[in-house]
Parts: structure tokens; sequence; C-alpha cells
């Protein structure tokens, strides 16, 4: 007599399902505490602080502007910028677009086509 055996389903397969979401880590140190509160105040944002970094993600898309970041650090505009983002976030995940004033962040691929030149249009 063969036993028969069922493997229980992993919680951690393959799942290709669009989350709709997108986001980054902070460092937690003074500039991200600061960047994380500017973001908490904008729709569809959540922010969790951790011991040692901060996640900031949200529905869609988000905005980081650079000169409200700079308003919220007591700094004239123009003091936070893309280098700055970029040297207190750690990771993100998601379509990421810099611009000149701000850093937009894109749950699927697709909306950021416009921005980064991709024609969704079938070819011929």
């Amino acid at each position: 007599m063969t036993q028969q055996f069922k493997v229980a389903e992993s919680p951690f397969k393959s799942d290709n399902t669009p989350s709709n979401m997108c986001g980054f880590t902070l460092m937690n140190n003074q500039i991200g505490v600061v960047v994380a509160e500017v973001m908490k105040s904008k729709p569809g944002v959540r922010v969790t602080p951790l011991p040692s970094m901060i996640r900031v993600d949200a529905t869609n898309r988000m905005d980081v502007v650079y000169d409200e970041v700079s308003e919220a650090l007591g700094e004239e505009p123009g003091f936070f910028d893309m280098a700055q983002f970029e040297e207190s976030m750690s990771t993100h995940y998601g379509r990421m677009i810099h611009e000149d004033d701000r850093t937009i962040m894109f749950a699927n691929p697709e909306d950021a086509a416009e921005y980064i030149g991709f024609d969704l249009k079938p070819g011929r």
C-alpha cells in the first residue's frame, strides 16, 4: 500500500498579481525622518518607522517634491535635490523617474510610459 502525502501550499509561492504599490526605504537619520514626515501627509502614502530604516509605501503613485523637503528641513528652495534623495534612500520598488524638481514613483510601469518615452501602442 503506497501512502500519498499532500504538500502544504507555500506562503512564499510566486504571485504575479500587480500590487499597485510603490515605495522606498530611507535611512533612519535626520534627513530620512524629515522626508518621511513630509511624505506621510500625502494621500495614499504609508510611512513605517523601523529601527534602522523608514519604509515609505504608496498606492499607484507618489511624488517626492524637493522644495517641500527643503522647506521642512528649514532650508532654502533647491537645498534638497535628487542627489540628497538618492543618498538617503536605501532601495525602492516600482518605476522611479527623476525630474528636476521631484522624484516620482509609479506602481505600474505603464503609468510611467510618457516620462520614459515608451510607446504603449502595439507595433505593426
